[in-house]
C-alpha cells in the first residue's frame, strides 16, 4: 500500500489543484496548481494512463484541456482543442476517442485522440450529436441539457443523461467508430436526469430537479429497460426543493474489504450548519444512513485508495475539501482529514 496518494482536483475557478493525501497522519495538502482556463469542472484520465488528464473548460465555446502529470502530480499543458459546443461538464475518455456532454449547446461531441503526442488528433470534434427536447420546469428544461457521458461496460455502451429532455440516451458505436443514440429511457416530466450509475443489471439514475433516484433493470438493446421504483434522496425532504439538489451518485465496486455494495449519493445547498447530505442506499434503493459532510454545495466525490476505502469530497461553496473513511462495512463514514486551499471544487481524479 502506498504511503500516500496524489488526488487532483477540478474547480469553478481558473486551476486544477493536486492535493497529497498521507492517511498515516491525517494530513491532506495542496502542493501544486495550475492554472487551465474557465472553470474546469470535470476531470477524467485516459484509460490505463492516470498521468494523462482531459480537463473540461465550463463556458461558452467550451474547451478540452490536456495535461500530462509526473510523479509528484505538478501538471503541464500538453494540447488543447475545441468541445464542439457551450459548457462541457462530463468527459469520457476510451482508447482513441474523448466523449463530450456540451450542457448548454446540448451536444455529444467526439474529438479523436491518442496516449502519446499530440493527444489530441484533430481541433474540433470529428462527431457532433444534437440532443432534442424540453421538459415542464421553464427555469432548466427550455431544451436538452446533456449532463454525462457514462460508459457501461457490461453493456458495450455509453448512456448520456439529459436533463432538459427528461430522458437518458443509450449510445452504441458502430463498426465505424460513429455513435448514435439507439434508444432512450424516459423519467418522470420535470425530473431532470443529471447522473447515472449502474450495478448488476440495474441503472440507478439521480434526477436532479426532483431529488429523486429511480431505478430501472436494464437488459441489453434491443430489450426495453423495466422501472423498478422511484426514492427521495433525503429522509426529510423539504416540501419545497429550491436549491437543494442532488449532485453526484456513485457504487464502488464490491471488494474484499467492501463485499457488499452501497450508493452514495451527494446533495447540494442543506441549510444545516453541518453542511450537506452524503446519503447511503443500499442496492435495493433503501436508505441506510446519511452523514453531515461539513461542505456547502457538494458537488463532486471521488473513491479512492486501497479498495476504495476512502471518499474524497468537496464543497463548491464552503467547507472546503474532506476526505471520509467508510466504516461499518461501507454502511456509514468518517472523516479523516480536510483542506480548505483549494477554491471552489468540483470534482476529483485519484493518481
Amino acid at each position: 500500500m502506498a504511503s500516500s496518494y496524489h488526488i487532483l482536483v477540478a474547480s469553478y475557478s481558473n486551476d486544477i489543484y493536486s492535493l497529497l493525501f498521507d492517511p498515516s497522519t491525517g494530513s491532506l495538502t495542496c502542493t501544486s496548481s495550475i492554472e487551465v482556463g474557465f472553470h474546469p469542472s470535470w476531470i477524467t484520465h485516459y484509460p490505463g494512463d492516470t498521468s494523462l488528464v482531459f480537463a473540461s473548460l465550463e463556458q461558452a465555446n467550451g474547451k478540452i484541456v490536456v495535461l500530462k502529470y509526473d510523479n509528484e502530480a505538478n501538471g503541464t499543458i500538453v494540447a488543447e482543442a475545441s468541445s464542439g459546443g457551450d459548457d462541457p461538464c462530463s468527459l469520457l475518455a476510451t482508447k482513441d476517442q474523448l466523449l463530450i456532454a456540451n450542457y448548454s449547446s446540448g451536444h455529444v461531441s467526439v474529438l479523436p485522440i491518442a496516449p502519446q503526442s499530440p493527444y489530441v488528433l484533430e481541433q474540433t470534434p470529428t462527431t457532433s450529436i444534437a440532443l432534442t427536447g424540453a421538459g415542464p420546469n421553464k427555469d432548466r428544461q427550455l431544451s436538452s441539457h446533456p449532463h454525462q457521458v457514462y460508459l457501461n461496460e457490461e453493456h458495450d455502451e455509453v448512456l448520456v443523461p439529459d436533463l432538459g429532455g427528461d430522458r437518458v440516451y443509450r449510445f452504441k458505436k458502430a463498426p465505424t467508430g460513429t455513435w448514435a443514440a439507439q434508444s432512450h429511457i424516459a423519467y418522470q416530466p420535470g425530473g431532470g436526469p443529471r447522473h447515472v450509475a449502474y450495478h448488476n443489471g440495474t441503472l440507478y439514475t439521480l434526477l436532479e430537479l426532483s431529488s429523486t433516484i429511480a431505478s430501472h433493470r436494464l437488459p441489453p438493446q434491443p430489450a426495453d429497460p423495466s422501472f423498478i421504483r422511484t426514492v427521495s434522496t433525503m429522509s426529510q425532504p423539504p416540501s419545497f426543493l429550491n436549491d437543494m439538489l442532488v449532485a453526484e451518485i456513485l457504487i464502488p465496486h464490491p471488494n474484499a474489504t467492501f463485499p457488499t455494495p452501497y450508493i452514495y449519493v451527494s446533495n447540494r445547498n442543506d441549510p444545516s450548519p453541518a453542511g450537506d447530505i452524503i446519503s447511503i442506499f443500499s442496492t435495493e434503493a433503501e436508505l441506510i444512513a446519511e452523514v453531515r459532510s461539513g461542505l456547502k454545495h457538494l458537488r463532486g466525490m471521488a473513491f479512492g485508495g486501497p479498495d476504495d476505502k476512502w471518499l474524497v469530497a468537496g464543497g463548491a461553496q464552503g467547507g472546503g475539501i474532506k476526505i471520509f473513511e467508510r466504516v461499518n462495512d461501507g454502511k456509514g463514514l468518517v472523516e479523516i482529514a480536510a483542506n480548505n486551499e483549494a477554491e471552489s471544487p468540483t470534482g476529483f481524479l485519484w493518481l
